[in-house]
């Protein structure tokens, strides 16, 4: 839903949309799903004067990220910054009227998230009185390099102060120190002040509103979680100990910092949220789902405590926090209009006249508005993925079914729009780490194709707490295939879809499963495809990624245990002989998330056993493919290969 807004004044669409084919009656062209959103992460500053996008643009085979700044009603363009080949904004904040800070990254595929880099820039809006505050290049770009000198590690932005003043607070890690540190930065001189340290690394810092810092989130060397708390009396931090299976994440303070916001989980189940006296350690919960865990926050106009959190299983609703605050009562209003949708109040003027709203659903990558509270009017500042009409897209259905354990395992069916005489095929997507309800680019591009989509959030997903998520460990060839199988048959059990005719595809750990379940299921699936994949399990501890790193190694230990034999005996590369359906590999030569040795063994061994696979590799792409050719050629495969082996719908 895009364009019913009664509550509003007026509606007009005032950021121009890159140039691009129309989608022609019949069939939605690739290109729809394959163009990235052209503007996203937008940032209002605090006066409401001007704002920043992230803005994709055309550079030869490709599209390239640049933080982009817009004056504020007008929408004139005053500067575009764009980083080095490859470098991207991750995230960035105001840190006053005139001035940004920002977190850097890299692209690493465009099935992964971009990789922050740990370095801090700060910029003026209109590009002017740049500033490199943090990292590994301090000396080449800084002008305090000489005084610091380089970074050997790692900075997050932690708090800002209520009072803007041009400063920031960085949480920072350095690789050679077994401690965490909080700092003071003046984004414009670039000159440190240090807060306070924390004798354990990679810490993320909560801190109070009189800008004092009180807890540290971190993990031991086993890379079990650790919560920090600094006690004034002494002056020094100490470990809160927490029963077992519980675990406290504190996220914000009260007004007068007597009481502070946090996840809670306790017997290692959902997370739920709690408000907590400082002093006295009484608690009350405040929000909490039976189905999973209470997941994001919403602040809108707040700078203290957030007005309203989301639950993360299913479709996901807003839970109030403060029903008397404004932002809720504007919130309901909105929803009210977007029925069919989530609307999240993204960033907003210090005084709360101005808010970004982003609205977004199933069938629709999102839109953003613009809202002026006094005329109450709200301007469409920008639509997510242009090409894609949300009207021509098929419904997400949250689904509910039983696995052989008994265990309640949740999911996602989307079913084609359009109805034939037969029963659609269907194709099994296993994902990484959680599927939402959200628009989800491979489940509406294989709808829109007549195909049927199962999305199962197995044991060891995310959003149902750690008992669940740990149920995975050391069952990536076990339970979690049979969480998957289960949901096949159970889908075609509700006689929606056709059960003769069904493959398996997925990305990263989505890859290994679906040659997994080839393998171990060769009557059940026609074909698997393998995107950017894992199946060399023995590889996984042994790889540059972790090396030296305790922690990692002892996570990778945790998901897929240290006995050779088990390893071997779920790996997909050990199991090519039992391969029956037809099988295609896609994959990058600069994947670091998967690197291309799985690739090349699982299509060696493959064609060692007589059944050579389709496929496409590109030496210098990564974890999921960037250059537009190269995403629209993948889906050109996917469409082809499954019309070969399932017979294009009709």
């Amino acid at each position: 839903m895009r364009l019913k807004m009664p509550l509003v004044l007026a509606i007009s669409a005032i950021l121009p949309a890159l140039a691009q084919a129309q989608a022609a009656p019949g069939l939605i062209p690739i290109d729809s799903f394959v163009r990235e959103d052209q503007y996203y992460n937008p940032r209002m500053s605090p006066d409401g004067k001007h704002l920043a996008v992230t803005v994709r643009t055309p550079v030869g085979k490709r599209t390239v990220p640049m933080v982009t700044f817009y004056s504020l009603p007008d929408l004139k363009l005053e500067s575009t910054v764009r980083m080095p080949l490859f470098s991207v904004p991750v995230d960035y904040h105001w840190v006053g009227n005139t001035r940004l800070v920002v977190e850097k990254g890299i692209e690493v595929g465009s099935r992964e998230a971009p990789q922050a880099t740990g370095e801090i820039l700060a910029m003026d809006f209109d590009g002017k009185h740049q500033a490199y505050l943090f990292g590994y290049e301090m000396t080449g770009y800084s002008t305090q390099g000489s005084r610091y000198g380089n970074d050997w590690g790692f900075a997050t932005i932690a708090n800002f102060p209520q009072v803007r003043n041009d400063h920031v607070q960085l949480g920072t890690y350095q690789w050679d120190h077994d401690a965490s540190s909080l700092y003071d930065l003046d984004t414009r001189s670039a000159i440190r002040k240090l807060i306070t340290t924390v004798p354990t690394p990679y810490a993320s810092f909560v801190v109070q509103n009189d800008d004092k810092p009180r807890f540290a989130m971190g993990t031991d060397e086993h890379n079990v979680s650790q919560l920090w708390r600094y006690d004034d009396a002494s002056a020094k931090w100490s470990v809160q100990e927490q029963a077992i299976g519980s675990r406290l994440s504190p996220a914000a303070f009260s007004a007068d910092d007597k009481e502070f916001l946090a996840w809670y989980t306790e017997h290692s189940g959902p997370s739920k949220l709690v408000r907590q006296n400082l002093a006295t350690g009484e608690r009350r919960v405040v929000a909490e789902d039976a189905n999973g865990n209470v997941g994001a926050l919403m602040y809108a106009s707040s700078r203290i405590l957030p007005v309203a959190a989301f639950t993360a299983v299913g479709r996901p609703h807003p839970i109030y926090l403060e029903p008397g605050h404004p932002d809720v009562e504007l919130h309901k209003a909105l929803s009210a209009q977007f029925s069919d949708a989530t609307v999240h109040l993204v960033s907003t003027t210090d005084d709360g006249s101005k808010m970004l709203a982003y609205v977004h659903s199933d069938r629709d990558p999102g839109v953003v508005y613009l809202y002026d509270r006094k005329n109450n009017k709200a301007d469409q500042l920008y639509i997510s993925m242009s090409g894609i009409d949300p009207e021509q897209m098929a419904f997400r259905r949250p689904v509910t079914f039983k696995a052989r354990d008994g265990l309640r395992i949740d999911g996602f069916l989307t079913l084609p729009n359009v109805k034939t005489a037969q029963k659609p095929p269907l194709i099994l997507i296993p994902h990484g780490v959680q599927d939402t309800w959200y628009f989800d680019t491979d489940a509406q591009f294989l709808a829109s194709r007549g195909y049927a989509v199962l999305q199962v959030n197995y044991r060891g997903s995310s959003g149902r707490g750690d008992h669940f998520r740990n149920s995975g460990h050391r069952q990536w060839g076990g339970k979690i295939l049979d969480d998957l199988v289960d949901g096949v048959k159970w889908t075609v059990a509700q006689g929606e879809v056709d059960g003769s005719r069904m493959c398996a595809y997925g990305v990263s750990f989505g890859a290994y499963a679906s040659l997994m379940l080839a393998a171990r299921e060769p009557e059940l699936f026609k074909c698997a495809v393998g995107y950017a994949g894992i199946y060399e399990l023995p590889l996984l501890l042994s790889e540059d990624a972790g090396k030296g790193d305790s922690r990692y190694q002892a996570e990778i230990k945790r998901f897929i245990g240290e006995d050779v034999a088990e390893l071997a005996r779920f790996s997909p590369s050990k199991h090519a002989a039992e391969i029956k359906a037809g099988v295609l590999l896609i994959h990058g030569g600069h994947d670091k998330r998967a690197p291309k040795e799985h690739a090349f063994l699982m299509k060696e061994a493959l064609e060692k056993a007589g059944h050579a696979p389709e496929w496409y590799y590109v030496d210098y792409e990564g974890h999921g493919f960037y250059d537009t050719e190269n995403q629209t050629e993948v889906y050109k495969r996917l469409e082809a290969f499954f019309g070969k082996y399932l017979g294009k719908p009709k």
